[in-house]
Parts: C-alpha cells; structure tokens; sequence
C-alpha cells in the first residue's frame, strides 16, 4: 500500500475518533458513511479529468 493513501485514510480516522467521542453510534456511522461518499467522489471527478 502506498503511504500516501495510508496516512491520510489513518490520520481521517483519527479525526472521526476524535470528533465522535461525544456522539452516539448512528451519527458516528452516518458521519463515516458521508465521508466516504465524499472520497469516492473526489477521486472519480480525479480521475475523470485526466
């Protein structure tokens, strides 16, 4: 694997730990779940321009 893939996937996690401490599971899911939707996105406008 790539580190440059790896760290920010770990230091997003780290994130969303840290963010979620005080929520309850459903949002924690619901928050992960936008997050992802957002990544796919970005990386298939990515590789759509190139």
């Amino acid at each position: 694997m790539r580190p440059d893939i790896v760290i920010p996937v770990l230091m997003g996690c780290a994130l969303l730990w840290w963010i979620g401490r005080g929520m309850s599971w459903t949002t924690r899911f619901i928050v992960a779940a936008i997050t992802l939707v957002v990544i796919v996105g970005i990386v298939l406008l990515e590789r759509s321009w190139n």
